[in-house]
């Protein structure tokens, strides 16, 4: 009753769900997910969390409140950074540790848009953290960031031979 989850953008986002958990399932995951009563308007989703045996077990992004879990040794962080790495998608990375050399050495490798460090991983406020992903999260401006209007202005250059309408050609020289 504490906790207020959002809704999920249209039905169709819902039904990419559900298919991620039904798939999941099937493929002998541990599923936790939890037991509400949605609202009768709006697209809704409980909670989940999913224990995978590691990034590539996660095939695409998965945008909604579901937590794909993967255990791991501390000694092997390297190659789970290059892991999700391989994986192709970047949009956001979050890193809970209070060695300052972990999150160092971690954040100087991970390729995504945005790093949280021993904070929340959403809710970047615009103006403040610039949002934006890498890879196959897409590229470009962040939102939110300097150069994000950029983003949405077309620059045209316009170029005309003055001689082809009788121009003095003499104006255009400095001799």
């Amino acid at each position: 009753i504490a906790t207020d989850v959002g809704p999920i953008i249209d039905a169709d986002a819902k039904q990419k769900l559900h298919t991620h958990i039904k798939m999941c399932r099937a493929e002998g995951f541990n599923v936790e997910q939890v037991a509400t009563r949605a609202p009768r308007r709006g697209y809704f989703f409980a909670p989940a969390m999913i224990e995978v045996g590691g990034i590539a077990d996660v095939k695409n992004e998965v945008f909604g409140p579901v937590l794909h879990v993967a255990r791991f040794a501390a000694a092997e962080i390297d190659r789970v950074v290059d892991d999700i790495n391989a994986a192709g998608y970047g949009l956001t990375f979050a890193i809970h540790s209070r060695i300052k050399s972990t999150v160092k050495r971690i954040v100087s490798r991970i390729k995504v848009g945005n790093v949280y460090v021993n904070r929340n991983m959403i809710g970047a406020v615009v103006g403040v953290q610039p949002f934006g992903g890498e890879g196959l999260s897409g590229t470009g401006p962040k939102a939110g960031g300097p150069n994000y209007l950029h983003r949405f202005a077309v620059e045209r250059a316009v170029s005309t031979d003055t001689t082809a309408t009788g121009g003095n050609t003499t104006l255009l020289s400095l001799a």
